[in-house]
């Protein structure tokens, strides 16, 4: 069996409920973990220790969180307690090590889904999205990491130019990966509005990124998270599996080894407040 994931966020007690639940075998099963397994949740540490005691049956995105937490490793985003005993662990440079070395994008043309944190830029199609995907993965895997990562974290462009600067582009490319919530009509991504679809959001001229006008194929069906005030969502193109779990809904799993996704979900308790969620200023937020 394969069971997609949604935003853990170090929610270790409902991570392990919810496995439990699925009767989740690592002798048997795989996981799909959609990005933000860390960081405001209480049990940080613990989450990523056990993702990584069962790394050979787990496939791993990259969320803005995850991000975050390689950045506060390098010293260029200040940590948080949350986060604090990962960085204090003695197996820091091996958890953080491996989870440099995960993806932006999986894709699996035999099961017909692939996975990104916030999903696909309009802009590219899925060989695009894996070749850019990939570009990410070597810059944030190289021995010049520290140095790349710093640059991301400065305003980029919200469209994607191909005539734009090397590292504008690698903004655009990882903000779309880890950040993109809604798009304009002409692609424009806004990375600032957090809110659900509502019909005064779509009166900005604002709209799911999945619903833009002539967004590009994707043969794939899209697995993606980062959008917990849209909840669990579903269509014939995309699976959206954040449903809150920080802040106290639900963390959901869908099988997708079946012809229509099985979908299993857990009680959060939550480990913050919605109205505790603030605006960060980086570009990866």
């Amino acid at each position: 069996m394969t069971w997609a994931i949604g935003d853990i966020q170090g929610c270790y007690g409902a991570f392990m409920a919810l496995l439990e639940k699925i009767e989740f075998d690592p002798e048997r099963d795989r996981l799909w973990l959609a990005g933000d397994l860390v960081n405001r949740g209480e049990r940080s540490l613990e989450t990523l220790e056990y993702i990584y005691s069962i790394k050979e049956r787990v496939e791993v995105v990259l969320g803005n969180h995850d991000i975050a937490l390689i950045a506060a490793y390098y010293g260029l985003k200040k940590s948080n307690p949350t986060i604090d005993p990962i960085l204090q662990s003695s197996h820091a440079d091996e958890l953080i090590g491996w989870l440099r070395r995960q993806k932006f994008l999986h894709t699996d043309f035999q099961l017909g889904y692939c996975m990104a944190h916030a999903g696909i830029s309009p802009e590219f199609d899925l060989g695009m999205a894996m070749m850019y995907a990939k570009r990410i993965e070597e810059k944030l895997q190289s021995d010049n990491a520290s140095v790349w990562l710093a640059k991301m974290f400065k305003q980029g462009i919200t469209r994607f130019n191909r005539d734009s600067s090397k590292i504008d582009i690698d903004r655009y490319i990882i903000s779309a990966f880890t950040r993109m919530r809604y798009c304009y009509n002409d692609h424009r991504l806004d990375f600032k509005q957090k809110g659900a679809p509502t019909p005064e959001v779509r009166a900005k001229g604002m709209k799911p990124w999945f619903e833009c006008e002539n967004r590009k194929d994707i043969d794939l069906k899209i697995i993606f998270g980062h959008w917990s005030t849209l909840g669990f969502y579903q269509d014939e193109h995309v699976l959206a599996l954040d449903t809150g779990c920080l802040w106290g809904g639900k963390l959901t799993a869908a099988r997708i080894d079946l012809p229509e996704p099985l979908i299993v979900e857990v009680a959060c308790k939550g480990a913050m407040k919605p109205d505790v969620e603030k605006k960060g200023k980086s570009i990866i937020q």
